[in-house]
């Protein structure tokens, strides 16, 4: 039977200020603690505990206690760390949003699992329990040490310490398939993180066009990044070529905000989950050059608002591009913000015509 020194720690704080009578029941020990208070002051505790097994203490090998706020201090001090500002280290606290992250991409026992930061190793831990083999990428080598020692004894995760933003996935992740080859080689893989906000355009620009080996991309992004990836406005600012090229490559759909309360530590902003289901090349707009193509989008966005006859006179002439415009039905003044993904598409092909 727990004792009243091994539950207490876990009481948040402001119980103690509580002047209703609460009920808590602890996560491991199924213990219930009631709390009657008359003042800031008067507080009556008490704890009935039993020692029945619960579903939490009933896990398999490889599974572990939830990641709390207590845990996540106790990995962190381990290594004298505190979280970096400069790498965006934020840590989920909730391990039931880490299972939402796992379910939005359904991970299924026997999946090929890319994970981006993974920090203590909590969601790491979801989608080892889900069946998955994971190759996770970490940045910082005090973390990767950590998720490192915490899975040493699991042969389904491998942790490599390098900057995702400039290390060879493809090749780490054919290389781990090999390793680990089932009967099916020709599955495909999928990526479920918990990004750093800082990095969220570069990670979706990297893995969007990996659709012969990735299938489903779920990300935990910044919200107002996910919304405006997802449901970008045609003739606001908000449009750009980033919404472009993530159509281009993926069907995106928001799944669900996160408020920023489940983090550690807090940030300013809340968060929200979007997957993104990646296209094969046969599925790609048809355009004759994906690179040209894209240089005409970027060069269309560049100057606040330009008309396309201006932003794009170093392709075609003014004339020329109101006379493709006119072709396609649109006005000779058009901006970019006010074309679709199809619009430049069809304005591609007609422009490397000429």
């Amino acid at each position: 039977m727990p004792t009243l020194l091994q539950i207490l720690p876990q009481i948040p704080c402001f119980l103690a200020h509580t002047t209703n009578r609460t009920h808590t029941t602890h996560p491991t020990h199924n213990a219930t603690i009631t709390i009657t208070s008359t003042t800031r002051t008067n507080t009556t505790l008490q704890v009935v505990a039993s020692t029945k097994p619960t579903k939490t203490q009933s896990q398999s090998p490889t599974k572990t206690n939830e990641d709390d706020y207590y845990a996540t201090l106790k990995a962190l001090n381990s290594k004298g760390r505190s979280p970096r500002k400069s790498l965006g280290q934020h840590y989920m606290l909730d391990s039931s949003i880490n299972e939402q992250l796992a379910c939005a991409a359904d991970v299924k026992d026997g999946d090929m699992v890319l994970e981006i930061g993974p920090g203590t190793g909590s969601l790491t831990n979801v989608l080892l329990n889900s069946g998955a083999t994971v190759l996770a990428i970490e940045k910082d080598p005090y973390m990767a040490a950590i998720v490192g020692e915490r899975f040493a004894s699991i042969d389904r995760v491998k942790i490599l310490q390098e900057d995702f933003t400039r290390c060879h996935i493809r090749s780490h992740l054919l290389s781990y398939r090999k390793s680990h080859s089932s009967d099916d080689d020709s599955q495909y893989a999928k990526v479920v993180a918990n990004i750093p906000f800082n990095i969220s355009t570069d990670v979706v620009k990297l893995l969007l066009p990996m659709g012969d080996i990735f299938s489903e991309v779920v990300l935990l992004l910044q919200d107002e990044t996910a919304l405006r990836m997802v449901e970008p406005s045609l003739r606001t600012s908000e449009y750009r070529p980033i919404n472009i090229f993530i159509n281009f490559y993926a069907d995106p759909e928001y799944k669900f905000r996160v408020p920023r309360a489940n983090f550690f530590p807090q940030p300013k902003v809340d968060a929200a989950v979007v997957a993104f289901r990646l296209k094969q090349s046969s599925d790609y707009p048809p355009v004759s050059s994906i690179k040209s193509f894209f240089a005409m989008v970027n060069s269309a966005f560049n100057g606040k608002r330009k008309m396309l006859r201006k932003s794009l006179q170093h392709i075609c002439t003014s004339v020329e591009t109101e006379e493709a415009l006119a072709k396609l039905g649109l006005s000779a003044t058009s901006r970019p913000e006010e074309l679709t993904l199809d619009d430049f598409v069809r304005l591609h092909d007609l422009i490397v015509k000429l």
